[in-house]
């Protein structure tokens, strides 16, 4: 279980900073949700952090016919 320090730190349990996929010198915003409560969310960029988020909407080759479509 984590502590907070007398300098109002705490140390992330490996397995929540893995799980989350942080690493040591990561960024991170603290927002307060509730009494007692906290979340920690890893501050990089909107690009990456979004990257990834539509996949499997679109067929193999899908994307690709489509652009073809596409004035140039």
């Amino acid at each position: 279980m984590a502590r907070v320090s007398s300098k109002n730190q705490v140390t992330l349990p490996v397995e929540a900073m893995r799980a989350a996929g942080l690493h040591a010198g990561d960024e991170v915003t603290v927002r307060p949700i509730g009494d007692g409560e906290v979340v920690v969310v890893a501050r990089g960029s909107r690009v990456r952090r979004h990257a990834g988020i539509a996949a499997g909407i679109y067929r193999e080759g899908e994307l690709e016919r489509l652009r073809d479509e596409w004035e140039r």
